[in-house]
């Protein structure tokens, strides 16, 4: 599993897990849209904790930026 997601994407993935959560907690969400919105979070968490997306996979996409340094 080779890392796709930067460090942006990571904590905007945390940081909306985390209101998600909230309006969980506060009671604005209920019901079925809570328990899928709580899905998508705990989603959220997961791909940020391990830097994955794989629905970034099919296109091609990564937000991890490239080292410049780097020379392999």
């Amino acid at each position: 599993m080779k890392k796709n997601m930067g460090s942006a994407d990571r904590v905007i993935r945390v940081i909306l897990a985390a209101i998600i959560v909230t309006l969980y907690y506060t009671g604005i969400i209920s019901g079925t849209t809570a328990l899928i919105s709580l899905g998508l979070a705990a989603i959220f968490v997961l791909t940020g904790l391990v830097s994955f997306c794989p629905l970034y996979l099919p296109f091609g996409l990564s937000t991890l930026r490239k080292n410049l340094n780097d020379n392999s």
